[in-house]
């Protein structure tokens, strides 16, 4: 009999660090099985990968066994995960979203001072103030800002300038624990070493797998948020770009229709894909940094959609979407964000 998700939980929190620990695996999650191309209805332990390598090509410690358990297990290539941050260069799908808007709805562009650009999430209230929510690495430059800068809207990618579209300023964010480490990152020598030599025989030997070094961090993220106030309450509006207003909060959970509006690709839809999951996500810079307990739904987003926030078709909030591949979105769950925050709806 097919395990429920319930079941599934703890054997995968007992076996993800084995999992991460094989080569080309960056995310580990539970979602449906599936089966020549098709979703069944049978939960399982995905494991997500960089490029999916035969068999035959991996060392046997590498191998994933199709169960776990009893519990079945799927592989998906998803390629790297990173955050959605805009990039120099990126053009948006809605063009208007990148433009200046007093008052500034959720769904459009914003960001720090000193990034390019991500997207406004929406407005939650905190000791009787009300503020702006988006990303860490949106509002607070991945931890390197400090409490008070300027916030642009739009951001400075997309033409925002201090002198004439600061909107608000940065007034509080939860730290990202960032793992150190790899010959970009100052690692540890030795590891270093060793991690040459061993990448130089698998290359000489026409493996494709390499290894990488990290220095774990000692605890594992499930946010990357951060909020800041606005100058003027008049400068900013509870609605949501081609959304409305936000009726409530609710739980993710599997196989839930969301959507999201976004500055890069504005309005889109998806459906959670996969819970409880574990990912490692690259901020550039040799930054890595792994999150945990995040949702997981397909190609609803691209560079700059950081910082919007995910809701279920009855517009009840369940998540803020920080990073993805070109497969996939990544989502920390919305109780959490509000939690570390101590944030609530307006």
């Amino acid at each position: 009999m097919a395990k429920t998700v319930e079941e599934i939980r703890p054997i995968l929190a007992a076996t993800r660090s084995q999992l991460f620990d094989k080569a080309n695996v960056v995310a580990t999650g539970i979602g449906y099985k599936v089966t020549d191309g098709r979703k069944t209805d049978e939960p399982a332990i995905i494991c997500s990968v960089e490029t999916k390598i035969p068999v035959n090509k991996l060392r046997a410690r590498d191998r994933i066994a199709t169960r776990i358990d009893g519990v079945p297990t799927d592989i998906i290539p998803t390629g790297p995960f990173s955050i959605f941050q805009d990039r120099k260069g990126q053009i948006s799908n809605t063009q208007y979203r990148t433009g200046r808007f007093r008052p500034a709805p959720g769904g459009v562009s914003i960001g720090h001072i000193h990034i390019t650009s991500g997207t406004l999430g929406c407005l939650v209230r905190k000791d009787d103030s009300l503020y702006i929510l988006s990303n860490n690495h949106i509002l607070a430059n991945s931890n390197e800002a400090t409490v008070g800068d300027p916030v642009l809207q739009p951001g400075p990618h997309d033409g925002g300038r201090q002198s004439e579209d600061e909107i608000a300023k940065l007034s509080d964010f939860v730290p990202i624990r960032f793992e150190e480490g790899d010959d970009s990152n100052g690692g540890c020598p030795i590891a270093g070493f060793f991690t040459t030599i061993l990448n130089t025989l698998a290359a000489l030997s026409g493996s494709k797998t390499r290894l990488r070094q990290y220095r774990i961090a000692t605890e594992n993220n499930k946010v990357d948020c951060a909020i800041a106030q606005p100058d003027m309450p008049d400068d900013v509006v509870a609605d949501i770009l081609e959304i409305g207003t936000i009726n409530g909060i609710t739980e993710g959970t599997l196989s839930m229709n969301i959507k999201k509006s976004g500055r890069t690709t504005g309005l889109t839809h998806g459906t959670i894909d996969q819970v409880d999951v574990t990912v490692r996500v690259n901020f550039g810079a040799g930054k890595t940094s792994v999150f945990e307990d995040q949702l997981m739904a397909g190609a609803m987003s691209q560079g700059g959609d950081s910082g919007s926030v995910i809701l279920d078709t009855e517009n009840n909030i369940t998540g803020l979407l920080f990073a993805g591949s070109v497969t996939t979105t990544i989502i920390n769950r919305i109780q959490h964000v509000f939690s570390e925050l101590n944030v609530q709806l307006p």
